[in-house]
């Protein structure tokens, strides 16, 4: 089983997503992490992304794509789980095509529906919650950098809605629920 979680940043993509590798033993597919693992890793395709990273410079399409096509080629019996890729319609199609060579394709797209308000709520919370622990606060966690990344979500991202509705393959969850109510939410729709 094949899916991608879409929603924006806060959205708690992330957490459902380790909660499908705890419970279904599906692979996250995250581009930040396969991009970071890719760098150190000493094969041809992890130098040229550490060079492109080392100059500071936006990993292509096709680099990415090429990272996610050898996790497709090791396999896993519970599936992926698309994190943080597709971003744009042109990623959303390279992602069908290479799917569809590796013959499978994905099974559900879950959007994560929520509040972007309560969202920039929950990354200042979030903040504070690490700084009261003493943990470093991310860079991208305040109102200023976060509503950035939520702009860029609704520009770049949002479009990929329409995309995967008229495709029949979208679904939705109430992403302001608890976490438990989000995860169930998910769980009735993969095993629809």
């Amino acid at each position: 089983m094949n899916v991608i979680l879409i929603g924006p940043p806060g959205a708690g993509k992330g957490t459902q997503a380790q909660k499908l590798v705890a419970s279904r033993g599906m692979v996250q597919l995250s581009t930040g992490d396969m991009l970071r693992a890719a760098k150190t890793s000493g094969t041809e395709l992890g130098n040229r992304v550490a060079e492109v990273m080392d100059k500071g410079e936006l990993v292509t399409d096709e680099i990415v794509i090429g990272l996610i096509e050898e996790q497709l080629e090791q396999g896993s019996a519970g599936g992926f789980i698309f994190d943080g890729f597709p971003r744009t319609l042109a990623q959303a199609d390279a992602l069908g095509d290479l799917l569809a060579r590796h013959g499978t394709g994905l099974h559900a797209v879950i959007e994560l529906v929520v509040d972007d308000a309560a969202l920039v709520d929950r990354i200042v919370k979030r903040a504070e919650d690490a700084q009261a622990a003493g943990q470093p606060v991310r860079r991208d966690d305040t109102p200023e950098v976060f509503e950035d990344r939520l702009r860029a979500y609704y520009k770049q991202t949002a479009p990929l809605l329409g995309y995967y509705y008229a495709k029949e393959q979208l679904s939705q969850v109430d992403g302001m629920a608890s976490v438990d109510a989000v995860e169930r939410q998910i769980a009735a729709i993969l095993d629809a």
